[in-house]
C-alpha cells in the first residue's frame, strides 16, 4: 500500500503552487472545452449529413485553418493593446453565437464562409489565454501550468466527443452545434464573474517583459515554428483522417470513435501533470523530450499498418498521446521563453498561428492523400514528416545553445 500512497501524494504534490488565477483558467478553459463536440466530428458530419467528397471537407478544414491564422494574428495584436481580458470575453461569447448559427448554413461556399469565420472568434483568444497564464502563473510553475490548461481542455475532451457520439445517436448533430455554443458562452459567464481584470504581479517584477527582440527576426523560434508545424500536422489527423480510417477500415460507431477519442483527453487528464513533474525534478533535458515525444507519435502511424486489428487502433492512441503529453507542454515552454524578450502577444501569436498552419495544410494534405494514396502510405507519409522534425529539433537546439541560452 506504501508505495500506491507514495505514488497519490506525488500526484496531488503536482497540482500544487497555482495562484487562484490559474485555477480559474483552468475551470474556465473546462466548461469551454466539456462542449468540444462539433470539431472532432466535423468531418463526419460532412460526409454523412451533408454529403460532401473528402475533398469538400478538406477545402472546410482549410477555412478552418485560414481562420484559425488571421483570428491568432488579430488575438494577438488586440492582447497586445487592449490586453487579455477583453479579447478572452470577446471570444467566447461571439464564438458561442457563431456555433450555434453556423448549422443553418448549408451548401460547399456557406459552409466554407461560415466555418472562416467561426475559426477566428474562437482562435482570437489564443494568443489571449498564453498571456493571461503568462501574468498569473509564477515564473517557476509555468510549465506545469500550461500543462493544468491542457488537462482542462483534454478533460473536456474526453468528455466532448463521449457525449457528441451519444448526443448524434438521439438526437442527431443539431445538439452539438448548441452544446458547444452555450458552453462557450457559460464559460464567458464564469470568466466575468469570478476572474479579476486586472492581472497581479510576477514573482520576478512586471508581468509583461520590455520588448527588445522582435519575433519576426528570432531565427531560432522561427525554426521552431516550422517544427510545430511539422509535428502539428500529422498530429491533426487524429482529428479527421484518422476518425474517418475507424468508421470506413475498422467499422467503428460514431459511439465508439468518440470513445476511443476521449481515450487521449482521458490519459492526458491523469498521467501528464505528474509525467511533467517527473521530468522537470530530474531535470531531463527539454530537447530530449521533445524529440523522444516526437519519435512516439511517428509510432503510433506505425502501428496503424503494421497492426490493422481494432486492438492496436487503441495502443497507437496511447502512443499518441503520451508523445502529446511530453511534446506540447515544453514547446509551450519553450515559446513562453522566448516571449520574455519581446511583445508577449506577438510572440504567442506567431506560437498559435504555427498551429493553424498545420490546420490549413494538414487536412487537406491527409484527406487528399488517403483520397489517392490510400490510408497505409498516408500513414507512412506523416511518419516520415514526424522524423523530419526531430531532425529541426537538433538545429532549433543547435540555435539556442550558441545563444548561450538554456534551453
Amino acid at each position: 500500500m506504501e508505495p500506491l500512497r507514495s505514488a497519490y501524494r506525488y500526484y496531488i504534490d503536482s497540482f500544487r503552487g497555482f495562484r487562484r488565477e490559474v485555477w480559474l483558467l483552468a475551470a474556465i478553459t473546462f466548461i469551454n472545452r466539456a462542449g468540444s463536440m462539433v470539431i472532432p466530428f466535423l468531418s463526419l458530419y460532412l460526409t454523412s449529413k451533408e454529403g460532401y467528397s473528402l475533398q469538400q471537407v478538406g477545402w472546410v478544414m482549410s477555412c478552418f485553418g485560414l481562420g484559425s491564422v488571421l483570428g491568432s494574428w488579430f488575438g494577438g495584436k488586440l492582447t497586445d493593446s487592449l490586453g487579455y481580458y477583453s479579447v478572452l470575453v470577446a471570444s467566447l461569447i461571439s464564438g458561442g453565437l457563431a456555433f450555434i448559427l453556423i448549422q443553418y448554413l448549408h451548401g460547399l461556399i456557406a459552409f466554407c464562409a461560415g466555418i472562416f469565420v467561426l475559426s477566428i472568434l474562437m482562435d482570437a483568444s489564443r494568443p489571449a489565454i498564453f498571456v493571461a497564464l503568462r501574468s498569473y502563473a509564477r515564473t517557476e510553475n509555468r510549465t506545469r501550468a500550461v500543462t493544468l490548461i491542457r488537462l482542462a481542455i483534454n478533460l473536456g475532451f474526453s468528455f466532448g466527443p463521449a457525449l457528441g457520439g451519444f448526443l448524434i445517436a438521439t438526437t442527431g448533430y443539431a445538439g452539438l452545434f448548441w452544446v458547444d455554443g452555450l458552453t462557450c458562452l457559460a464559460a464567458a459567464s464564469l470568466m466575468l464573474a469570478t476572474l479579476p481584470r486586472k492581472a497581479p504581479v510576477t514573482d520576478n517584477g512586471p508581468a509583461r517583459s520590455a520588448p527588445d527582440r522582435s519575433p519576426y527576426k528570432d531565427v531560432p523560434f522561427l525554426l521552431f515554428l516550422l517544427t510545430m508545424v511539422l509535428i502539428s500536422v500529422p498530429f491533426l489527423q487524429y482529428f479527421s483522417t484518422v476518425p474517418i480510417f475507424y468508421s470506413t477500415v475498422h467499422g467503428l460507431s460514431e459511439q465508439w470513435i468518440g470513445i476511443l477519442i476521449g481515450l487521449n483527453g482521458l490519459l492526458i487528464f491523469i498521467l501528464e501533470m505528474p509525467l511533467i513533474k517527473y521530468c522537470e525534478d530530474r531535470a531531463i533535458d527539454r530537447f530530449k523530450i521533445m524529440r523522444f515525444s516526437v519519435l512516439l507519435i511517428a509510432l503510433s502511424f506505425v502501428v496503424l499498418n503494421v497492426f490493422p486489428v481494432i486492438a492496436f487502433l487503441w495502443v497507437g492512441m496511447v502512443l499518441m498521446t503520451v508523445g502529446e503529453m511530453l511534446n506540447f507542454p515544453f514547446m509551450n515552454r519553450f515559446a513562453y521563453d522566448r516571449s520574455d524578450h519581446g511583445p508577449p502577444g506577438a510572440y504567442m501569436a506567431l506560437f498559435t498561428i504555427s498551429w493553424s498552419v498545420a490546420h490549413i495544410f494538414g487536412h487537406t494534405l491527409g484527406l487528399n492523400a488517403v483520397d489517392t494514396l490510400g490510408y497505409t502510405w498516408t500513414w507512412y507519409m506523416f511518419t516520415m514528416i514526424l522524423m523530419l522534425a526531430v531532425g529541426l529539433l537538433f538545429v532549433v537546439e543547435r540555435k539556442v545553445r550558441s545563444e548561450g541560452q538554456s534551453a
